[in-house]
């Protein structure tokens, strides 16, 4: 294209697309997403007891998605650990974030300009996962084009789609924390990316496979760039999500009318027990305070009745 010769993207979406992720973007992974562990609660108490449960939850984090992908597409789970280099550098930054003396790794790494360019490095290894998840389904599945999407998900955000069963590494049950209830912004841009990707590679959308990896990565590393600068966790895509739900999602109920009936009923129902309560404690105080008023006539008469017996009694004394 004209534009990309213009501003020198075409090169430089060349030189992307060429870029090796291993070991420093690799590197960069595994150090933000062993951290991601650590912060969660509890996780220190499982290191200091189970450094095994630890350890994989750790491999988990770092390999998820190969090994979703993997099972999704037949493959052995286990095929990640075959890369004996990989495994070795992952397991080397997990004992450095968790046992180093002092823990210098973690602190140093939980640096603001530290960790914001290792989070930048990890988001540009998402782009390869995304595109390596669909390019490994169009090999097997080549007209399926929701196979290519899911392959990419699960690739590029295995680790969030599997937490609970990490979960469960570390002795917690969480389902609330489902990523299909509740997705977070991650599984959300991968998610999209996937489609992206998928849609390239079957020449739906017209677009070459540098320049949409280009694209990509600028936007998902500018986006987490953003939300930790800011301290934000709400997604760029809130607006469009809450306008196509409320389209799409928040039509009128059937049972909206019979709800309706029922709480209108409940309310007049309590209106009425109230009114019945009120009248009742207004009949039982006008009859105490009758009460009180015929008491009164036969206080009056025997007061008359003893009066007179002392006035017969004072007369038959003065008779005598």
């Amino acid at each position: 294209m004209d534009l990309f010769g213009m501003l020198y993207l075409d090169e430089l979406s060349h030189g992307l697309a060429n870029l090796s992720m291993f070991p420093y973007f690799d590197m960069a992974h595994y150090i933000v997403s062993v951290m991601a562990l650590r912060e969660q609660p509890g996780v220190l108490d499982v290191s200091r007891v189970s450094p095994l449960a630890c350890w994989f939850s750790s491999m988990l984090y770092c390999f998820g998605g190969a090994v979703l992908s993997g099972i999704m597409l037949a493959e052995p789970p286990v095929a990640p650990l075959s890369n004996g280099t990989s495994v070795l550098l992952a397991s080397t930054i997990w004992y450095l974030v968790f046992y180093c003396p002092m823990d210098v790794v973690y602190s140093c790494a939980a640096l603001l300009p530290l960790r914001l360019v290792l989070s930048g490095m990890k988001e540009v290894t998402r782009t390869w996962k995304v595109l390596g998840g669909v390019t490994q389904a169009r090999s097997k599945y080549k007209d399926s084009l929701l196979v290519m999407i899911a392959i990419g998900w699960a690739r590029g955000a295995g680790g969030g789609l599997i937490s609970n069963f990490e979960q469960l590494v570390r002795g917690v049950w969480k389902p609330e924390t489902n990523e299909l209830l509740k997705m977070s912004y991650p599984t959300k841009v991968t998610l999209m990316g996937a489609v992206l990707f998928a849609l390239q590679q079957t020449h739906y959308l017209p677009l070459q496979k540098h320049h949409l990896m280009l694209f990509y990565t600028i936007f998902i590393v500018v986006s987490k760039s953003r939300m930790m600068l800011t301290g934000s966790s709400s997604s760029p895509f809130s607006p469009i999500e809450s306008a196509l739900y409320k389209t799409l999602f928040t039509g009128h109920s059937p049972y909206a009318a019979l709800t309706g009936e029922v709480q209108k009923a409940g309310k007049e129902n309590g209106i009425s027990n109230r009114t019945a309560c009120h009248a009742t404690t207004k009949e039982s105080k006008e009859n105490g305070s009758s009460g009180q008023k015929n008491a009164s006539p036969v206080e009056g008469v025997e007061s008359s009745l003893k009066a007179k017996e002392e006035s017969e009694a004072e007369a038959s004394k003065k008779t005598n």
